[in-house]
């Protein structure tokens, strides 16, 4: 199986339907997983906790939107297994604690709406426990046999994030520090630079409007860690940028 990482967009990206169309082709593209891994931008916690490994409700960490989208459901089944696998694979790298009631984020369900709308592939959501890239690299790199065993390893968030910054628009003309944000994160990520990519913070242009905060950047950390031992291509399925300053840029390595 490939890793992934995707722009995941918010839930009004349910109702960009060329958005939603390009997923559900990337999907089509890849193996069918057994099971899927997610790794959001929006769980932050440490020591590495484990989610739901049943269907427990969505977690609707958003606020003042329409009330149809905390309507959304994804009742996708648990992966108890998963689970069990992740910790024998993390285990050596630190503790591995649990959130039994802790159900996918946005950042999870709605990317997987859109690419497995049957909600029929089991789920398991594992939190970020630190921003630095070094220690996630290590544990995307632990998580990479699962790749073998069938499980999609995906990491969901936004290679730009500044909410500050967003022109919501339809029309709007993206700034110049996030199309070249972009282009290097391109580069770095086709050549599979990995110094590069974990000094991001001091060698990237345009870094400080790009990334006010990291959660939403590291992920794509993680999922290059699931590919950093083998010889792979790295391709860019989704590409381009919205609301000015929001590059859809997803990637798959493998």
């Amino acid at each position: 199986m490939p890793a992934l990482f995707l722009a995941h967009g918010s839930p009004f990206l349910l109702d960009d339907r060329a958005w939603v169309a390009e997923l559900a082709a990337w999907a089509q593209a890849v193996p069918r997983p057994t099971a899927i891994l997610m790794i959001s931008a929006h769980w932050v916690d440490a020591p590495v906790t484990l989610g739901a490994t049943e269907t427990v409700p969505l977690v609707y960490d958003f606020y003042n939107f329409p009330e149809k989208y905390y309507e959304v459901t994804y009742p996708a089944p648990g992966a108890p297994a998963l689970a069990r696998r992740v910790r024998e694979l993390l285990g050596p790298l630190g503790p591995v604690a649990e959130a039994p009631r802790r159900g996918l984020d946005h950042g999870a369900y709605v990317p997987l709406l859109c690419m497995y709308p049957g909600a029929d592939v089991p789920v398991l959501q594992i939190s970020l426990p630190t921003l630095s890239p070094a220690p996630l690299l290590e544990m995307g790199r632990a998580l990479a046999p699962l790749r073998d065993e069938g499980v999609l390893i995906v990491g969901s968030g936004f290679l730009t994030h500044n909410l500050r910054a967003a022109d919501w628009r339809g029309d709007a003309v993206a700034q110049p520090w996030a199309t070249e944000f972009d282009a290097w994160c391109a580069e770095v990520l086709s050549q599979r630079d990995v110094g590069a990519l974990i000094e991001y913070r001091a060698r990237a242009p345009g870094v400080r409007m790009a990334l006010p905060t990291h959660e939403h950047f590291v992920p794509v950390v993680a999922a290059m860690g699931a590919s950093i031992d083998v010889s792979e291509p790295v391709q860019f399925p989704i590409t381009g940028l919205t609301y000015g300053s929001f590059t859809r840029r997803s990637v798959q390595f493998g």
